[in-house]
């Protein structure tokens, strides 16, 4: 893989779940997280998270985590604040980002710690960029892109390990295709929410503006 002058901090995160509806009760039971700037990593973060109610046998299969398991994890407010103090003002990226951030949120605004969470999609930006997959699931990108697949799927750090990974291929796709030397967070973001036949022409003219004028930073998770 090319060598990527993308060096804003982000913080790549993955979390498991006890279902799909935080708004039915549904809680985090894994977090996991990257914290990279470039192609360095600079911390890890994982932690299992006690929901205080019994997991579904289909989630112990999925993800691997035991009703056992999670009886022995700290609570979530104790995970929160630690994951808080991880984070610090950086924005996040994620896979399928929207449930993630909805996750997240729920977690922080349930122990009144809400704030604004930042968040760049590798699945929307894999839409716009790459025609050719069969689907957009994670998995899938990973072997499409060839890039190092994780023992176990559906762990939180393993997956945002993967995620991080595909980041940076993107990143670089990117700064290969149109000449960046460096590609900020907010530009990335302008790419996952522009229709495909629209982000061509989007980076060209972002590409011919970055040769003359110096381009801004995010920087943080307030966006």
């Amino acid at each position: 893989m090319p060598t990527s002058n993308q060096h804003e901090t982000v913080i790549v995160v993955d979390v498991e779940t006890t279902g799909m509806l935080p708004e039915k009760g549904d809680r985090v039971i894994e977090i996991g997280a990257v914290k990279m700037r470039g192609q360095q990593v600079l911390e890890r973060f994982e932690r299992l998270i006690r929901p205080d109610f019994l997991i579904s046998r289909e989630i112990e299969t999925i993800t691997g985590i035991t009703n056992s398991m999670l009886q022995k994890a700290p609570g979530s407010r104790q995970v929160m604040a630690d994951f808080v103090e991880f984070i610090g003002s950086y924005p996040f990226v994620a896979h399928n980002a929207a449930f993630d951030q909805k996750f997240i949120d729920a977690e922080l605004t349930l122990f009144g710690r809400p704030r604004p969470t930042n968040f760049n999609c590798t699945l929307q930006l894999a839409r716009r960029l790459y025609p050719d997959p069969p689907n957009y699931k994670l998995g899938t990108l990973v072997q499409y892109k060839h890039l190092t697949p994780a023992a176990t799927f559906h762990r939180a750090l393993a997956d945002a390990e993967m995620t991080a990974q595909l980041w940076l291929a993107i990143n670089n796709d990117i700064m290969r295709d149109y000449g960046f030397t460096f590609l900020p967070f907010d530009l990335l973001k302008k790419v996952s929410a522009t229709a495909r036949e629209q982000v061509t022409e989007l980076l060209r003219k972002a590409a011919k503006d970055a040769l003359h004028n110096q381009l801004d930073t995010t920087g943080n998770l307030f966006g």
